[in-house]
């Protein structure tokens, strides 16, 4: 089956997808089974190829649609384009260190009731993702998606938060998984910041008054 056969707007963002793209799409149509790629750690970010997450994640945003949108699609037409998707999914799943990305794949597994995955893709976000993309999705309209980041930001390293305590974006949702760290995980450490912070808005309540 031809990619023009999926209509016009696959065959306009399959013709714009770089030939290292399409390699890595077709190559994994054509490996004997898709299983769910491992999760790879945040450490192997030399090798993030924030192009290919773009490219990957608009191929897979117009599969989707096109299949829900359109009922007229026959079954095999429609299976091929589930199998695409399927594989654009996954090769994301795999890679991508992007919020935007990482939302996307997440709500569509919820779409799918697809929890396996959105606990692959849970594992993705604390191995793999940088504290900042971790902040973006606290912050995120959606609750599953602000529940995993949050969990993930509570598992971080205690340094790690009081770093993004110095971001007067950030800062608010680094003290609320510090809080989370030390009242629900009993770490010392996040008690003692927590404890300094508390003491440092007292100072600041009595020099405003």
């Amino acid at each position: 089956m031809m990619i023009e056969d999926f209509g016009a707007r696959i065959a306009s963002v399959w013709e714009g997808l770089s030939s290292t793209t399409r390699k890595l799409i077709v190559g994994a149509l054509q490996s004997p089974g898709l299983a769910l790629p491992s999760v790879q750690s945040h450490g192997n970010a030399r090798n993030y190829d924030a192009r290919s997450d773009w490219e990957l994640s608009r191929l897979l945003s117009a599969l989707d649609e096109r299949v829900a949108e359109d009922s007229s699609v026959g079954d095999e037409k429609s299976h091929e384009m589930r199998r695409m998707a399927e594989t654009c999914a996954a090769l994301l799943q795999n890679q991508t260190q992007s919020a935007e990305v990482f939302a996307q794949l997440v709500l569509r597994a919820h779409r799918q009731h697809d929890f396996a995955r959105i606990d692959t893709l849970a594992d993705a976000l604390t191995q793999r993702f940088a504290p900042s993309e971790m902040c973006e999705l606290a912050r995120h309209d959606h609750p599953v998606i602000r529940a995993l980041a949050h969990e993930a930001l509570a598992q971080s390293p205690t340094n790690t938060l009081v770093a993004l305590l110095s971001d007067p974006i950030d800062a608010e949702i680094a003290r609320d998984a510090l809080e989370r760290q030390a009242d629900e995980y009993g770490n010392e450490e996040a008690r003692q910041v927590v404890y300094l912070l508390d003491q440092a808005d007292i100072i600041g309540d009595d020099d405003d008054a």
